[in-house]
């Protein structure tokens, strides 16, 4: 799933191309990914007819395209393999093609949302005074975010009783990470995945965001993370932070750092990525 950077460098596309246009039709291609739009495709398809699309915005991992004096925002969920295309309206429609939007001006490009997998979907919400659409207001902000408490994000850990990189996906602490820059920020830091955070002494945790913000700014500066083709940007090019990472996916392969080969745990149906010596499990407390 994409996380920070890549739904970051999508939204960056979308306000350069899609931003102050006016909607002239929408169509529906599959239901699947109205899914989250309760009223259902036609519904959807009518009430973005005609209005006129604000500049792109992103907390964590969530996108949203506002709907200029509606007080409504399309959200989009990527899922594992959505993808918000701006192309010609020449272009062949994609295999798994399921939303087309045209906007009434004579720039030829039209807004394309493809799924392979029909995880992902838009749907619009009300939005509430700080500009977000209501169902994400819990989310907490992004590490990147201007507003981002540090402070606040430290006393959270310590409060949690959980492990780091459980609170480092959790949403409601900071948004935006996902399982590979917590593999990389962790790594940077030199920190066990199941540090408890209760340890956490306040100059250690601004160290850590220090690494997950290094590392995110790292990723977008060269479009994110691309394993395959099901993420890409709105013009259909492929990040390459892929080649630049430190602990993920390095299974075997000697630690950057140390030369210790990197291993792999099974952690929450996902995995975990590290060196055993540069980042050394927490002792079990007898």
């Amino acid at each position: 799933m994409p996380e920070l950077p890549e739904v970051e460098v999508v939204r960056r596309g979308l306000e350069r191309w899609v931003a102050h246009r006016t909607v002239a039709d929408a169509e529906v291609l599959h239901p699947r990914a109205v899914r989250r739009h309760i009223a259902g495709a036609d519904d959807f398809a009518h009430r973005l007819k005609g209005h006129r699309v604000g500049v792109a915005s992103r907390r964590g991992k969530y996108l949203w395209l506002p709907l200029e004096d509606t007080g409504q925002s399309i959200l989009a969920h990527l899922g594992m393999s959505g993808q918000l295309l701006v192309q010609p309206h020449t272009a062949p429609d994609e295999k798994h093609l399921r939303i087309r939007v045209r906007f009434a001006d004579a720039v030829d490009t039209e807004l394309r949302f493809v799924d392979q997998r029909t995880f992902g979907g838009l749907s619009l919400h009300d939005t509430t005074a700080d500009g977000l659409p209501d169902v994400i207001a819990h989310i907490a902000r992004d590490p990147l975010d201007p507003l981002f408490d540090d402070e606040a994000f430290h006393q959270a850990l310590r409060r949690k009783r959980t492990t780091i990189k459980r609170a480092l996906l959790d949403q409601s602490l900071i948004s935006g990470v996902g399982n590979i820059y917590a593999d990389e920020a962790l790594w940077r830091a030199r920190l066990h995945y199941d540090r408890p955070t209760g340890t956490f002494t306040r100059p250690r945790s601004l160290a850590l965001l220090g690494h997950v913000r290094d590392v995110m700014n790292a990723a977008l500066a060269v479009g994110g993370t691309s394993f395959d083709s099901l993420y890409v940007n709105v013009n259909g090019e492929s990040g390459y932070f892929d080649r630049s990472l430190d602990a993920y996916g390095r299974e075997g392969l000697p630690c950057k750092r140390c030369g210790t080969p990197m291993r792999r745990r099974p952690w929450m149906n996902r995995s975990s990525y590290f060196c055993p010596k540069c980042q050394r499990a927490p002792r079990v407390s007898s």
